[in-house]
């Protein structure tokens, strides 16, 4: 398949009447238009799209990336940048300004699973690109696949036998892979689904393009540019020296190969030098009546977790536990219209009458003693609302940031948070795609159970510009699944001394189906006592410390092979 686009250029009226002599001020303008907008196609060292993308940094290397996968790789290549430089912000480029030019129409992203709504979330704010997924799937596949021009996969939908033939069959514009190291391996029905698809384009985005073996990069490669490496057997001949397959012969002559579809950028390229980042968890002790309250929760939903219906609300339920009584009482109103069980009456009957919240008590005191600027992650809207009655009670200034509100307000909520107040209540959208650098702590209040949630939340303000150390404080009840998780994350696997990104890859190296977020569920409704948790939790954390050593040499792997030699 050609990875050239030929543009067809068909004279338009406008230009016909200026051939004739006709000098109609409208045509004479229609044809200087059509000349212009050719003349911009035809120069790919301008790129279009940028005037159009409002809420992103765009960096340099980020537009040289952009424009050397398209002017000169034809739109297929790896992006292999390292962690935390943008490999997403990067591929959302190049298909915005494919889309810009009118050279593609037809879109799918293939992730895993746990990156599905990301994916989605970033495309539509960051690129206003709308998409349907996986997630949001209610027609039958037949209908769906071809349907739906733009769309964000689950790649273990994709390869799913009730939809494999309908991804397969029809033809592609563009095609974008994530965790694209998931591929490595062409007896995988990962790779043969990615390989039966159709596409003109196709963005690989990986950190770690070789985890065990160079054969690894043959895979990918038969990928990107199919016949371009005639055999396995021939390829290990030219380019592979020793049995474990690490050692690169022919490294020159290699790289050359490389250069032809793969863009590589570094951290010491981008002179990426952020500030420290410290973290802290805050454990607190909750009194007798959220203590009775949390454990009443827990075994109603041990008792009923199995009932049709449930399994959709018991992660909300719990969390919202963790957050406060007042938000629980909201979930528990409206689970009481759907479910006629005799304890949810008794449950709210509890959470309503508990009027101070000693997590918030530990808040406030956190904050007296602070003078830095504070963005507090605040998932429940009822707990933003108790949390600002605290806040105005003893009188410390805040803005808020919540989605409900108009552009205009949240743009005040954020000047108001640069130059006058020292805390803002957020969201989880708080100050998404604005530059927030000015404030250097983060207050999880309310935790997230998907590690990348809490990276992207970190992100908000250790990056690019950031000119102070970090601090986060992470806020959970004693004997709570939010301790839990913190054990795992981190005093285990020392998460928050990771760069932003990692993570994704590290929960990558698990298993291809591994959910971060319904594992834990499933571990803590499982296991009763303390010990039963601490058992299944340790072994999580296992789990996790092999797939974090198994990015670590991965990593040092892929060093050693590049190198600094395929930077944008």
């Amino acid at each position: 398949m050609s990875n050239s686009y030929t543009f067809k250029f068909e004279p338009s009226p406008a230009l016909e009447s200026l051939k004739t002599g006709q000098t109609d001020p409208l045509a004479f303008y229609e044809a200087r238009l059509a000349l212009f907008n050719l003349s911009i196609l035809a120069d790919y060292d301008q790129l279009v799209c940028l005037p159009t993308l409002q809420h992103i940094d765009k960096y340099w290397y980020q537009i040289e990336t952009t424009k050397k996968v398209i002017k000169q790789f034809g739109g297929r290549a790896l992006l292999a940048d390292e962690v935390g430089l943008g490999k997403t912000i990067e591929a959302g480029m190049i298909c915005k300004e494919y889309l810009a030019r009118g050279m593609i129409k037809s879109l799918l992203v293939l992730t895993p699973a746990s990156l599905v709504s990301q994916w989605q979330l970033e495309l539509s704010d960051k690129f206003n690109i709308a998409t349907i997924s996986t997630d949001e799937r209610e027609d039958t596949p037949e209908v769906f696949w071809n349907q739906n021009d733009r769309i964000v996969a689950s790649i273990h939908t994709a390869k799913h036998k009730a939809h494999r033939a309908f991804v397969t069959a029809r033809e592609w514009d563009m095609v974008i892979v994530d965790e694209a190291h998931h591929l490595k391996n062409r007896n995988t029905l990962n790779w043969k689904v990615v390989n039966e698809i159709k596409k003109r384009f196709i963005l690989m985005l990986t950190a770690t393009p070789v985890q065990n073996s160079l054969v690894e990069l043959f895979n990918l490669l038969t990928l990107l540019k199919p016949g371009l490496l005639k055999t396995e057997a021939l390829f290990k001949k030219e380019y592979v020296a020793g049995k474990s397959g690490r050692v690169p012969k022919n490294p020159e002559k290699l790289r050359q190969l490389m250069r032809e579809v793969m863009v590589r950028n570094t951290r010491s390229l981008v002179d990426v030098n952020l500030p420290r980042r410290f973290a802290s968890t805050i454990t607190v002790q909750p009194s007798e009546a959220e203590q009775s309250l949390y454990q009443a929760i827990n075994e109603y939903l041990r008792q009923y977790q199995n009932e049709k219906g449930l399994r959709l609300s018991r992660n909300m339920l719990l969390m919202r536990a963790g957050s406060s009584p007042k938000a629980l009482s909201d979930s528990l109103a409206n689970l009481g219209k759907r479910f006629n069980h005799p304890e949810i009456k008794s449950l709210v009957k509890q959470a309503s009458a508990i009027e101070q919240v000693e997590k918030a008590k530990q808040f406030i005191d956190l904050l007296k003693k602070s003078t830095q600027k504070t963005l507090v992650f605040v998932n429940h809207r009822e707990t933003q609302a108790y949390l600002a009655d605290c806040l105005s009670e003893v009188g410390i200034d805040f803005a808020q940031f919540r989605g409900d509100m108009s552009l205009k307000e949240k743009d005040e909520a954020i000047e108001s948070f640069r130059e006058i107040v020292p805390v803002l209540l957020a969201s989880e959208t708080g100050g998404e795609g604005r530059n927030i650098q000015f404030a250097n702590a983060i207050v999880n209040y309310d935790l997230p159970w998907n590690p990348m949630k809490i990276e992207q939340r970190i992100g908000r303000i250790h990056r690019i510009g950031q000119k102070q150390d970090v601090f986060i404080f992470n806020f959970c009840l004693k004997g709570s699944l939010e301790e839990y998780i913190l054990r795992v994350l981190h005093d285990k696997i020392n998460m928050f001394e990771l760069v932003v990104g990692e993570i994704e890859t590290i929960l990558g190296n698990v298993d291809d189906d591994f959910e971060f977020s319904e594992t834990v569920m499933s571990l803590w409704l499982k296991n009763q006592s303390q010990q039963e948790l601490d058992i299944a939790f340790d072994a999580l954390a296992d789990d996790l410390l092999k797939a974090k050593d198994t990015y670590q040499e991965a990593r040092e792997l892929d060093e050693q092979i590049f190198g600094e030699d395929f930077e944008a």
